[in-house]
């Protein structure tokens, strides 16, 4: 406790000599990040290569240090672009009849082998969630042999109350899609589908179809390396006609899925098809900046404070629009990213600890970028005490609560409840458990490699507004703009709460890097640092 306290009062000095957060700053850098000349920022993209210039030329202004390749603020991040085009194929026959799939329409998905073609030709299995996770006594595959099949699954993981069973309403790894078609490849699979419904995927299929029927982003395959030739989706009424060819429904199977004794199904189809894409090398990179510590026996250890920088680029229009400006997702976190750097560089007398801010790549492509700086970092994840996560924030005003789901897990958790405390915030439980938000962000990269990390999010308690406003903005943004050319800067936003945010986290962030001791998940966390 003494030294939580020490940590704290160094804080206070550190807080009371730092420059004011800005909401107008934060404003700015969104406005800019998120307009028309960007073009969505896509990776490997002009729009990227802007994006990623701004944040650099950002971090210098303010007296911040490269920290990334060659003494530059640039980590280059070597990854493949594929993209599936049109006349990808993909049809279901069983018993002499024949379901024919309309890409976009029915069906979408990707070539993980980062080729050209690849031909679709194999058996289908339902295999329920496709989980295998032996601490919950679980296993939808019961030593079936898969290899060169065709998986039909859902996305989620089975239902349940017990907060000790999956997570109970919270949703854990395992009911993810990027786990799904990893356990799939374990399995030896020649490809993966996902029956979407809206309630397993936690949005509609719009989403679906705007992020994969565009250019997906890989690590490179090695020659040799196996990958599914499929990792796809189709919609609920498409996965009913498949599964009707082998007389079953959605809601059956769905069912069948729940039940600890369930056991995959051969469904008696056959998929084929072909994959056609363009494949082509990427330029990416992370931005990478740091501000040196104060103490010479500390500097080499830091706290991190990261934000994506990409969105969707050009895609699918919607209603004449093909920019998907990503303003809520994620030019709010950059602007809170850039603005918590300049407060830093503001400081009179500096943590102990170096900060290093971080703004990556291809988060929407399955978090490649942070997954790519967790395996190179600037410092090292044994001597990170904190990586503090920004992602998508609704500039509508102040709230009375926060959420920093994850950070519970760690032992800072006592300097995020003062943090709270100082700030006048109530720390509410993560308000959609359900949509697995832990593992959808940059911080699960972080996490993996065990380094503390967790997102800070807003609360729903918005000041001035009804009680259900934050639920309403929510359910809102995620039915409408998620993943949406509508996903854009609006003039009447109010970045009060944006500010609180950064204030918020900056004080979190002085007291982990003043700390005496690094910061580190809990003993049974299953990230601890093992």
């Amino acid at each position: 406790m003494k030294r939580i306290l020490l940590a704290v009062g160094l804080a206070a000095l550190a807080a009371a000599q730092m420059s004011d957060v800005s909401g107008q700053r934060i404003r700015a850098h969104t406005r800019f990040l998120a307009s028309d000349l960007l073009e969505g920022r896509g990776v490997g993209t002009r729009g990227g290569q802007l994006a990623t210039e701004y944040l650099a030329a950002q971090f210098e202004a303010m007296g911040a240090k490269p920290a990334g390749d060659n003494g530059t603020f640039y980590q280059k991040v070597p990854l493949v672009g594929v993209e599936p085009q049109p006349d990808t194929q993909l049809a279901a026959t069983a018993q002499g009849a024949t379901v024919t799939l309309k890409w976009l329409e029915d069906f979408i998905g990707t070539n993980e082998r980062q080729q050209p073609e690849a031909a679709i030709d194999a058996e289908a299995v339902f295999v329920g969630h496709g989980i295998v996770a032996p601490e919950f006594g679980w296993d939808d595959f019961k030593d079936a042999d898969v290899r060169g099949k065709i998986l039909v699954l859902f996305t989620n993981e089975p239902d349940s109350n017990d907060p000790k069973f999956f997570g109970g309403k919270a949703l854990t790894y395992y009911g993810r899609w990027s786990y799904k078609y990893e356990e799939a490849l374990r399995k030896g699979a020649l490809g993966a589908i996902i029956i979407h419904t809206t309630p397993t995927a936690g949005y509609g299929w719009e989403v679906v179809r705007n992020s994969w029927g565009r250019e997906e982003s890989y690590v490179r395959v090695a020659p040799g390396e196996p990958a599914l030739a499929l990792a796809g989706w189709v919609t609920s009424e498409a996965g009913g006609r498949i599964l009707a060819l082998a007389g079953h429904t959605v809601p059956e199977l769905l069912k069948a899925s729940q039940a600890r004794g369930f056991h995959p199904i051969p469904l008696g189809i056959r998929f084929h098809g072909k994959m056609v894409s363009k494949v082509r090398q990427q330029e990416t990179r992370n931005v990478v900046a740091q501000i040196p510590g104060s103490d010479p026996a500390r500097r080499s250890e830091a706290v991190m404070f990261s934000a994506h920088w990409d969105h969707l680029g050009i895609g699918t229009p919607v209603n004449g629009d093909a920019i998907y400006n990503g303003a809520v997702d994620n030019a709010t976190g950059c602007a809170i990213l850039l603005e918590i750097a300049r407060a830093w560089a503001g400081l009179e007398q500096k943590p102990r600890r170096t900060a290093i801010f971080l703004s990556v790549t291809a988060e929407e492509s399955g978090l490649r970028g942070s997954e790519y700086y967790a395996a190179h970092p600037v410092v090292a994840a044994d001597k990170t005490a904190l990586a503090l996560n920004f992602d998508a924030f609704q500039p509508q005003g102040r709230t009375r609560d926060v959420e920093v789901s994850g950070a519970e897990r760690t032992t800072l958790w006592p300097l995020v409840e003062e943090a709270a405390r100082r700030m006048g915030f109530e720390i509410k439980p993560e308000a959609h458990p359900e949509q697995g938000h832990y593992y959808r962000s940059d911080h699960f990269s972080f996490a993996r490699a065990g380094i503390p990390a967790f997102s800070i999010s807003q609360g729903t308690e918005f000041l001035g507004k009804p009680a259900d406003f934050g639920e309403k903005l929510f359910e809102e943004f995620n039915a409408k703009h998620y993943h949406q050319p509508s996903d854009e800067f609006h003039e009447e936003w109010d970045f009060s709460g944006l500010e609180q945010i950064a204030r918020f986290a900056t004080l979190i962030g002085i007291d982990a890097a003043n700390a005496e001791e690094l910061g580190r998940f809990k003993k049974g966390d299953e990230f601890e640092r093992k």
